[in-house]
């Protein structure tokens, strides 16, 4: 089934590979990760996911009055090599959710990374609390089992408790546990009034984690950059919430009735 729905590309011998899976999702954290590693790390194409089996075309594009063929959303794989010796990475890397068949499709994500034998599923999304967006977002960690919670925990990371995961970021795990593949969910907490916006203060501190986890060296100098422009942006949006909020729950004294009379 898995041959029908992925195109290999390449057979690279991997050493113990984890794999990290993305899709966009809340504040886009997971796509930040997935594809500020993609860049920094040069990987290579590994394989893609037939993409017409999970979307359907919505319409075309037209260019100079001609019609171009339906276009798909990208759901690609690609594989790094560690050169210190430690675990290879596989890289999925997805332009949209589907509609429907998630859970088929995070069952074919499964499949092509156990072809490349992968031993750890990973993903990330964004925990919205009620952290100041002035303030340094910690990491949450779930794991599909007691003994992955028990690692997590070792490495400093804030215990989930009781939550929800939406999207395929957090149904790929459950898949993964439902076969009794190790996986983990690396959840960097967002202001819940910044929802909307795009954070990479959250996704470098899921990389910082991921460093460490993944054993690999990169240089996140960039990602601190865009991290420090997106807080100018999110102290713009936390300011624009609080003047919604003065104005729903105030009422001016100018719009009081002329013919009401004031002692």
């Amino acid at each position: 089934m898995m041959k029908d729905l992925v195109k290999i590309s390449a057979r690279p011998k991997l050493e113990s590979p984890n794999m990290l899976a993305a899709w966009p999702g809340i504040s886009n954290v997971a796509m930040i990760v997935a594809t500020y590693l993609y860049r920094k790390l040069k990987f290579k194409d590994l394989a893609e996911v037939r993409a017409p089996h999970f979307f359907d075309p919505i319409g075309v594009l037209v260019k100079d009055s001609m019609i171009e063929a339906p276009q798909f959303p990208r759901n690609n794989f690609y594989y790094w090599k560690n050169e210190a010796g430690k675990s290879d990475i596989i890289l999925f890397l997805a332009e949209a959710q589907p509609a429907t068949k998630s859970y088929e499709m995070a069952n074919c994500v499964l499949d092509a990374g156990l072809r490349f034998h992968a031993r750890r599923v990973f993903t990330c999304a964004a925990a919205l609390t009620r952290i100041h967006h002035t303030e340094q977002p910690r990491v949450w960690g779930v794991g599909t089992n007691q003994a992955l919670a028990q690692e997590l925990a070792g490495n400093n990371l804030v215990q989930g408790g009781n939550l929800q995961i939406s999207g395929l970021n957090g149904l790929l795990l459950g898949v993964a546990k439902e076969r009794e593949i190790d996986g983990v969910c690396l959840l960097g907490e967002v202001p819940a009034y910044t929802s909307q916006v795009h954070n990479p203060v959250a996704a470098l501190a899921i990389i910082n984690v991921l460093k460490e986890m993944l054993a690999i060296e990169i240089n996140t100098d960039e990602l601190a950059q865009y991290a420090d422009e997106a807080k100018k942006q999110m102290k713009q949006v936390a300011a624009e919430a609080m003047e919604e909020y003065i104005d729903y729950f105030t009422e001016p004294v100018w719009e009081y009735g002329e013919d009401e009379e004031t002692e």
